[in-house]
């Protein structure tokens, strides 16, 4: 077996509080022969825990962009940005050279109409659905998409008390499931990991979490361009910025882009 392919998966927060449990998650999911990086922001960007709001995202979007050129000169094949919202998905494709770049609504959509032909997403917040709508219909799923059903809680809240979480969701599911006919669903947020297991159970649909599908988005991917040759496009609207401008610029390269790094091994 040649070198692994190597995934970078961003969670773009300043804690590394779940930095584990994705990194337990992962090693149960990949393919023999990719190893995962799992990563989060330094606390000195911003001790946040969540960015459920469009000003955080601004504060951390920084972080996500120095991160990818990181990633990118470390060599790595991919590269998942870890929020449901995929902060700064475009932005970081600008600078990602020839590393694919996914986040988990651009990879939970892609995979839900491989599986079936109507989805909906069970989320948070209403305050969320907004932002994730337009991304829905910016990535051609639109017609897809059965909507949103929100269980009114945020991102720090879905682990207060875990049965109550468990029946929103479930009440959710039903509607979207029985009174909206979705054939599958997608969570807008990874709520515990594993949990799509017991959705899918009580369902009888299929129940994608976003964390695992931007991993195994991001690992497929990486295969084609390993295996084709397939790299992003670098024309039109797709162009880098010169490299010799975002040196007079600054601020791209500086400081330290990552507070935590858990290596997921490859196995053979």
């Amino acid at each position: 077996m040649g070198a692994p392919l190597k995934i970078m998966y961003l969670s773009p927060v300043g804690s590394d509080e779940s930095d584990q449990l994705f990194a337990d998650a992962f090693a149960k999911v990949v393919r023999p022969g990719t190893e995962v990086h799992v990563t989060s922001l330094p606390p000195a960007d911003g001790a946040f825990r969540h960015i459920e709001y469009r000003a955080y995202e601004g504060r951390v979007t920084t972080g996500i962009l120095r991160a990818v050129r990181a990633a990118e000169r470390e060599g790595f094949d991919a590269f998942a940005i870890g929020c449901f919202y995929d902060t700064a998905l475009h932005e970081a494709r600008e600078l990602s050279g020839d590393m694919i770049v996914t986040g988990p609504c651009a990879a939970a959509c892609d995979i839900a109409v491989s599986l079936a032909n109507r989805f909906g997403i069970i989320v948070g917040r209403r305050k969320w659905v907004g932002q994730m709508q337009g991304n829905v219909v910016e990535y051609g799923h639109g017609p897809r998409l059965s909507g949103f059903y929100a269980v009114e809680l945020g991102v720090t809240e879905f682990q207060e008390d875990h049965a109550e979480t468990e029946r929103r969701l479930l009440a959710a599911g039903r509607k979207a499931v029985e009174e909206d006919y979705a054939e599958a669903l997608i969570l807008g947020c990874t709520l515990e990991i594993g949990f799509h297991r017991t959705l899918e159970n009580a369902l009888g649909v299929p129940v994608i979490d976003p964390s695992i599908a931007a991993l195994k988005r991001a690992e497929y991917a990486a295969g084609l361009r390993r295996d084709c040759g397939w790299v992003p496009s670098r024309k039109w609207s797709c162009e880098a910025p010169p490299e010799a401008e975002m040196a007079e610029i600054g601020g791209f390269d500086v400081n330290s882009p990552f507070g935590n790094r858990i290596i997921v091994e490859a196995r053979s």
